[in-house]
């Protein structure tokens, strides 16, 4: 009883962790960190501190969620019920960053991933995690969230007032965060993890600002693509991947990431969407070699 009790407390604390870990991560190039403000005017390290307390008690009601509705067949419930504490989790950020959106798009992937984790951990009895269970995760995440494109874009083309995210799928057919998790996040599942996997220690700050240059190389990033256009986000995957695969250093590759910082904080860009995969990641790197 102790170890299951263990996990149960344990694993939303984890998710907080991760998002403390990510935005602590130094240089990265064009966003928030603990050296600059990246490409933000409007916030900085101590305003992303703030949001991530904001969300803590909101990643256990999530993880809760999940484990409360293991025995439902409706797995569109796991979704809805995520999106009524979510939006009661993006209230909390915005009063801590007073109106600042920080992790509107990593609310919503947190409370996907949580909600999963609970119910498979709860469905199986599970006092451990795996790269296995991890998959497990996704297919859940693919199944909950099957007909939210449908739900979400069917009529945005009637709304007066449009998110970014609208915007871009007016315009361009992106489907951004949405896409990602009906699509079971790819970016997670075939690029991030299997390359965090390969390493004896994935937690080090060099190998996780290599693992953000690695997302930067492929992710469909809305963030940049809101900014500067798709030209500007083919610029950036090819320069992103050729810093990754630069063979310097440790002090060579930090000196040309903190180059490249500047770069992007020139262009006036923040590749907010790798951030985000990034700190999602995090979490299931620290889950998977957690011993409970």
């Amino acid at each position: 009883m102790d170890n299951v009790h263990s996990i149960h407390n344990r694993i939303p604390r984890i998710a907080t962790k991760a998002l403390m870990y990510e935005v602590s991560l130094s240089p990265k190039p064009g966003l928030v960190d603990r050296f600059n403000n990246g490409s933000h005017r409007d916030m900085n390290y101590y305003t992303f501190i703030d949001s991530v307390m904001s969300f803590e008690p909101f990643f256990k009601q999530y993880y809760d969620l999940g484990r409360n509705l293991h025995q439902t067949e409706d797995l569109s419930e796991l979704f809805n019920g995520s999106r009524r504490i979510g939006i009661n989790a993006e209230i909390a950020m915005f009063e801590a960053t007073h109106g600042i959106n920080t992790h509107k798009g990593a609310n919503f992937s947190f409370a996907l991933l949580l909600v999963a984790v609970g119910y498979i951990i709860e469905r199986k009895q599970l006092s451990t995690w795996s790269a296995t269970r991890t998959t497990e995760a996704f297919q859940l995440i693919r199944l909950m969230t099957k007909d939210i494109l449908l739900n979400d874009f069917d009529d945005v083309h009637t709304r007066e007032k449009l998110s970014h995210g609208e915007r871009l799928y007016i315009e361009h057919g992106i489907t951004g965060i949405r896409g990602e998790a009906v699509s079971g996040y790819p970016i997670l599942q075939d690029v991030l993890m299997p390359y965090l996997r390969s390493l004896d220690d994935p937690i080090l700050e060099h190998n996780l600002l290599k693992a953000l240059l690695l997302i930067m190389g492929h992710i469909e990033d809305g963030n940049i693509i809101h900014r500067g256009g798709f030209e500007a986000w083919e610029t950036i995957k090819m320069e992103a991947l050729t810093l990754f695969n630069d063979p310097n250093e440790p002090s060579e590759f930090l000196e040309a990431l903190h180059e490249y910082d500047q770069v992007m904080i020139e262009r006036h860009l923040s590749p907010g969407g790798a951030a985000d995969a990034l700190a999602l990641g995090i979490f299931l790197s620290l889950l998977e070699q957690a011993e409970f």
